[in-house]
């Protein structure tokens, strides 16, 4: 995963808010509490099949509707209420700190520093959606900014920690990310790690976004409930498709010099297996209760990243069709 040293960089899609220490909610318990607007949507989580297991528990996921059609599915989401069709909230100041427009300029950068790998990254995906949107004449690809947090963070969803793992919040439209995670990812879930993994998780959060945008979101139903079938695994997947739609056009956006090699696609995979519902189970209570599913098995999420890394299309992510 080498990116092209002359490209120039984008940090403004980057905030980057941990010099202002924690910032969690006060007075929430566990780091969530009230969730106005959305909910948290993780890329995994510990115990009970992942964190969104316990935000169902504490308020709906999403609005509205019936399941849509992926990436072909109208737009009618957009209208309103929360996820696709809210208007963001606040952001959380970013910390000039960060020095992010400073330290990351160019490819070159990226390849030196994992915080302008993740510019590049973000950089990238969103230069692909941007595009991918207006060759299928979808309205205009709206980017949503990467927080870069320590611990705790508030956000358009309400408060959060370092647990849930990297998110996507719906109502403020923005990816929160705490680069320990990888580190945990690695030692506690058996992951092989690398640059790669953490482009795949990205990638998969960014999903969320372009989930959100399209409306699919709004009409995944407000009685969703986790389970192997659940439409609540049918988003998770879908965003893992998306992921792999990403990675085979990523060195078409001009951010890479070359396109991933197999070892990239391995770290991505072996990501993605570390935080299907039936790992974590195993590991966190010794037995795998699909009925507390939310994301998926590690082979589902294994085999629709590839899906979408093969077909190179997100016209073939449609996760709410058939079997998963």
């Amino acid at each position: 995963m080498q990116f092209d040293d002359d490209k120039p960089l984008d940090p403004s899609q980057v905030e980057d808010v941990r010099a202002s220490g924690p910032r969690p909610g006060g007075g929430r318990g566990g780091g969530f509490g009230g969730m106005p607007g959305g909910c948290m949507l993780p890329i995994g989580g510990r115990g009970g099949g992942g964190c969104l297991l316990l935000l169902l528990a504490v308020g709906a996921m999403f609005l509205f509707g019936i399941v849509p059609s992926p990436f072909t599915g109208d737009e009618g989401g957009q209208q309103g209420g929360q996820g696709g069709g809210q208007q963001p909230s606040a952001p959380p100041a970013a910390s000039p700190s960060g020095n992010l427009a400073e330290r990351c300029k160019t490819g070159a950068d990226a390849d030196q520093s994992e915080d302008c790998r993740v510019v590049g990254t973000v950089n990238s995906i969103q230069s692909y959606w941007r595009q991918a949107f207006q060759e299928r004449g979808r309205k205009q690809y709206t980017p949503a900014k990467t927080v870069l947090f320590s611990q705790a963070v508030d956000t358009g969803c309400g408060a959060a920690d370092s647990a849930v793992g990297p998110f996507y919040c719906p109502a403020d439209r923005k990816v929160y990310l705490d680069l320990t995670f990888f580190d945990t990812l690695q030692r506690d879930f058996g992951a092989e790690g690398g640059p790669f993994a953490q482009a795949y998780v990205i990638a998969h959060e960014y999903g969320h976004h372009v989930q959100n945008l399209l409306g699919t979101m709004n009409r995944v139903g407000r009685g969703n409930r986790p389970g192997a079938d659940s439409p609540s695994v049918r988003l998770e997947l879908q965003a893992d498709c998306y992921a792999g739609v990403w990675a085979q056009n990523a060195v078409k956006t001009g951010f890479y010099r070359e396109p991933f090699s197999q070892s990239d696609i391995d770290q991505a995979l072996s990501a993605a297996a570390a935080v299907g519902d039936d790992s974590i189970q195993r590991r966190t209570q010794g037995r795998v209760t699909p009925d507390a599913f939310t994301h998926g098995t590690s082979q589902q999420r294994e085999k629709w990243f590839t899906t979408g890394y093969e077909s190179g299309d997100p016209e073939r992510c449609d996760t709410f069709s058939g079997g998963i």
